[in-house]
């Protein structure tokens, strides 16, 4: 049985699931958490692998779902040695028509939940000396499109960038490397019955992305011992040019 293990957030659908599959095929223990048991479960099930899946089911925006992960990576594998922040919420509503409510919303789960299951992780990786954090923005914060009205949730997906890069810097001296991927737009769940293909001439390479491609540069930073502090665009060239 492998001696490392990953905790991802958002774990049931999409990126998360992939990036739970590369974690698997590189002999990784992981520790699955979503708020919805049963997705969860069905998750694990999809995956195979059972024996190297624990599962947390809850709202990381509340302290106490972090600290969970933690015990069950602790209780089941001995060890916490990857932190992969993927859950998130995005949404489109122009910015005059955001209510107190819906900025709310965003700072619970893309800020206060990314916070706060990393306060719970970097814990327990000072006490084993050391480990790696990768957390998941987007290339909005780099550059913007007016045609995509979001500011509520990239006012806080640009704080986990600024937590990258803060982080980064302040626990070097423990040994936690800290990184960001930054996706462009990728063919997941979250665009629901929209065209997401139509989406793809944005990019130099003249299409919209695919799960295992994030899944790729987060495996590749897990594993790049000299690399820390960097948000790294995954987009087909979406912030250097246009096609």
């Amino acid at each position: 049985m492998s001696t490392k293990t990953v905790l991802i957030t958002g774990a049931s659908s999409g990126i998360g699931f992939d990036i739970a599959r590369g974690f698997l095929e590189k002999d990784f223990n992981v520790v699955l958490n979503a708020r919805d048991i049963d997705k969860l479960t069905a998750t694990t099930k999809a995956l195979g692998n059972e024996n190297r899946i624990a599962l947390v089911s809850g709202d990381i925006g509340i302290q106490e779902t972090g600290k969970k992960m933690v015990n069950a990576a602790i209780d089941r594998f001995g060890s916490v040695d990857v932190l992969v922040n993927n859950a998130g919420i995005f949404g489109l509503k122009p910015f005059l028509e955001n209510t107190e409510e819906d900025l709310d919303n965003y700072i619970h789960i893309n800020l206060k939940g990314t916070y706060f299951v990393t306060q719970a992780v970097v814990k327990q990786m000072k006490k084993q000396g050391g480990g790696n954090i990768i957390n998941i923005g987007t290339v909005l914060i780099m550059h913007a499109m007016a045609g995509i009205p979001a500011s509520a949730a990239l006012v806080t997906k640009g704080g986990v960038h600024a937590l990258t890069t803060s982080l980064a810097s302040e626990l070097a001296a423990d040994n936690i490397r800290v990184n960001a991927v930054a996706p462009g737009v990728i063919r997941t769940p979250i665009y629901g019955d929209v065209d997401v293909d139509a989406f793809g001439g944005v990019a130099l390479m003249n299409r919209v992305g695919e799960v295992q491609e994030i899944t790729e540069a987060v495996l590749h930073l897990a594993s790049a011992s000299f690399t820390t502090g960097i948000i790294m665009p995954i987009d087909g060239g979406y912030v250097t040019g246009r096609a």
